[in-house]
């Protein structure tokens, strides 16, 4: 999740913990601290932008690690009367920070050091004020009133969200396993994500043996749009999967990947963030030189796409059940 939910959060199980024994006010602010804590490893450089983007929420987001840190927080915070109050705390806040996490679709690698996995839910997007809001305002409440009621009621609203969001991520997949039957689209894997913002409207992916299928389902929807085809360049991908970059994002992805040529230069797109026609992660593995012959890149180079400004007038729309095709 971003930052902002992270520090609400930490800062909202902080308060739930610590609020009575150490003041509301600096029990959130060592919360908001430690929660946003294990993203720090952004700051990493492993090299090349494919590895920096698979090894964020490596090491930094196990639960393994976690643990053993947790004590230690917990003793330079408390020392002796409190130490051991602060490691419950410093604990619920990093495993919660994970939690939230493997929520989104991006993946973490919550079991290491024993396995690297990118486990990842996808219910939620990595931003979503309906989960956030309710952290926040449930501890400005508790700062302003010197109340923990009110930061309980925020823990549980948006506990209670990302419960409904697993429940509409099912639903959704129900529907989208009828409509690619009803297509006649047969797909090898399915991947159903919300949408920016949101957990009305989802995006779902399937991909197929000549490439992948895109569609928009709402649970406001009476009639659903068609899912629409695209090539996934299974031919680049046959001829280039042992290049490193090229085998490291089609394991992190999850096959959920596609491969391209655009002006002169091969790149591999991370399907599973941003719909079409624009992708948050692509990255350039190799190059046309003069002579028309293909050659690795030493260091891959990552682009992201911005989506058109008709894009976010469509969300809406298409939330609340309008049946219009992605502006792409």
């Amino acid at each position: 999740m971003d930052s902002v939910s992270q520090m609400a959060l930490g800062a909202a199980v902080s308060v739930a913990v610590m609020g009575r024994q150490v003041g509301i006010g600096k029990a959130a602010l060592a919360g908001a601290l430690f929660g946003t804590l294990p993203d720090l490893d952004v700051i990493i450089d492993y090299g090349d932008p494919v590895s920096n983007m698979t090894k964020h929420r490596g090491a930094s987001h196990g639960l393994f690690y976690l643990t053993l840190c947790a004590p230690l927080f917990g003793w330079l915070l408390g020392r002796r009367a409190l130490a051991w109050r602060w490691t419950l705390a410093l604990w619920l806040i990093f495993m919660t920070h994970v939690g939230i996490d493997v929520m989104t679709v991006y993946g973490t690698q919550l079991a290491q050091p024993f396995t690297d996995y990118p486990f990842g839910v996808g219910s939620v997007f990595i931003i979503d004020p309906l989960y956030t809001l309710p952290l926040l305002a449930g501890l400005w409440l508790a700062l302003r009133r010197k109340s923990l009621k009110a930061n309980r009621l925020g823990l549980w609203l948006s506990t209670l969200y990302l419960g409904w969001s697993l429940v509409a991520q099912w639903q959704v997949g129900i529907r989208a396993e009828q409509l690619l039957a009803r297509q006649g689209i047969a797909a090898s894997q399915v991947l159903v994500t919300p949408a920016p913002f949101n957990t009305l409207l989802w995006r779902v992916l399937a991909m197929t043996p000549t490439g992948y299928a895109e569609g928009h389902i709402s649970l406001l929807d009476r009639e659903p749009t068609p899912f629409v085809m695209h090539d996934g360049g299974h031919a680049l991908y046959r001829q280039w999967r042992d290049l490193p970059p090229v085998a490291r994002m089609a394991w992190f992805t999850k096959g959920f990947f596609s491969m391209s040529e655009r002006d002169q230069a091969l790149v591999i797109t991370d399907l599973r963030m941003g719909q079409e026609p624009g992708y948050v992660f692509n990255f350039v593995v190799a190059q046309r030189n003069g002579q028309g012959e293909w050659h690795p890149l030493p260091v891959p180079r990552q682009f992201s796409e911005r989506p058109g400004t008709e894009t976010g007038a469509w969300l809406w729309r298409r939330a609340l059940g309008q049946p219009l095709m992605p502006p792409g």
